[in-house]
């Protein structure tokens, strides 16, 4: 049976305690970022421990398209060969759903002399991308985006000028960090700075825009900070480095909640607090389990709040989620698709409140039967997050399994490898 036939997984429950170790993959946030910095230095850059998965895959692809040389000589290395310059691809990027490679692509396609157009699937063409288009207008860059979503189309004039931009980051915090990395090869320094923020100064996943900066930093780029709500970048461009990858955090999240579930060990080769992802500050959190808090601010941790739902469902008292309406524009509506898949495992179980999502957590649903499929929406995080409930509950069926290719291609053999049976072949 290829990938591409299986279309649905019912996960066993697992009686024990999950024992064992898994080394999660490296981090798709620091993978892509790292890729494109690489792809803009001078010289051969080495990128070891890194995650090779579909959003990945997709980045490297239109690296290559663009002239820059991206080999493989191993599961978790990259090895990336520019001159420092992007050229016109022959074709339209098509970059699937990733968000990350479509976001940063999109600014660094202004670096290009020539036209690029960029592009993803169906639930790519949903996301938006307008408050980049918008920024990068003010910087003097020709781009268009009629839907306000992909495809957008760049006129590249060979770079830019620089300048002070204001971006709006409500919706993602990677149009800041397609900004900051594409500021570093401008023709004179760049000014980024944060709109519509109110007197909190804050946006969503900041820590991503930190993680952004650590890579730029590693690869020679200059950026201070004359304010929480604004970067300087200086024109330095960047050069080639050597770098390490850590482990992703988000894969990291399913892990530590099967641990906490099953009242098992999981050694993933690596403590919490080395990790630098923002996900990583769900680990405090799933170690509080079952008394979980009733209100969970997601807004610094948003790709951890499937798996902090999922297990919120055995916590002893309701939970609340706060601060999560940008998920309603990830890969899917997380909300929405949370609040259905856990209905369906219990009418109730998840209910949506303006963009709030309330657990009416129940600690009796484990050692139940509730047949439930779950719909993924192609999803990557729906999928995984959900098949933590199947390990406590009999029936849980995840529909299109193989979506975790996305970010996680060994999710389902890693949990087969610490003793989790499905009935269905896992992809």
């Amino acid at each position: 049976m290829t990938d591409s036939e299986v279309r649905k997984l019912t996960i066993v429950p697992f009686a024990g305690a999950l024992r064992g170790k898994v080394t999660p993959p490296g981090s798709k946030s620091i993978t892509n970022r790292a890729l494109l910095v690489a792809a803009l230095a001078k010289g051969t850059s080495r990128l070891s421990g890194a995650l090779k998965s579909d959003d990945t895959r997709y980045m490297a692809q239109a690296l290559r398209a663009m002239g820059v040389t991206v080999e493989e000589p191993d599961a978790t290395s990259f090895v990336v060969t520019g001159d420092g310059r992007l050229r016109a691809p022959a074709a339209p990027l098509f970059l699937g759903n990733a968000g990350t490679a479509t976001r940063f692509l999109t600014a660094a396609a202004a670096l290009v002399e020539g036209q690029v157009a960029v592009d993803g699937d169906e639930h790519m063409r949903k996301r938006p991308i307008a408050p980049l288009v918008t920024a990068l207008r003010t910087l003097g860059v020709a781009v268009e985006a009629p839907s306000g979503c992909p495809p957008v189309t760049v006129a590249g004039q060979g770079g830019f000028a620089g300048g002070r931009v204001e971006v709006d980051a409500g919706l993602s915090s990677q149009y800041v960090s397609a900004l900051l990395m594409a500021g570093a090869c401008a023709r004179g320094p760049v000014e980024v700075a944060l709109s519509g923020l109110g007197d909190s100064q804050e946006i969503g996943a900041r820590g991503y825009v930190d993680l952004t900066l650590a890579t730029m930093a590693a690869f020679g780029a200059k950026v201070s900070q004359p304010d929480p709500a604004t970067w300087r970048i200086e024109p330095t461009g960047y050069r080639a480095a050597d770098y390490l990858i850590e482990p992703d955090a988000s894969a990291a999240t399913y892990l530590w909640a099967a641990e906490v579930l099953t009242g098992g060990k999981i050694d993933l080769g690596v403590p919490a607090a080395a990790f630098t992802q923002p996900d990583a500050k769900a680990h405090a959190l799933i170690a509080a389990f079952p008394n979980l808090p009733a209100e969970i601010d997601g807004a610094q941790m948003q790709d951890a709040v499937p798996t902090l739902a999922v297990l919120a469902a055995f916590n002893k008292t309701p939970v609340r989620f706060t601060g999560i309406a940008n998920l309603r524009v990830k890969e899917c509506d997380r909300v929405s698709a949370l609040s259905q898949g856990l209905s369906r495992i219990r009418p109730g179980l998840g209910v949506e409140e303006g963009d709030d999502l309330l657990v009416a957590s129940d600690p009796s649903l484990a050692g139940q039967t509730l047949p439930a499929e779950i719909d993924t929406f192609a999803d990557h995080r729906i999928a995984m997050s959900f098949a933590l409930a199947g390990l406590k509950i009999g029936g849980i069926t995840i529909l299109d399994p193989a979506c975790v290719a996305k970010t996680y291609p060994d999710y389902w053999r890693a949990l087969a490898a610490l003793g989790v049976r499905f009935e269905g072949e896992a992809p």
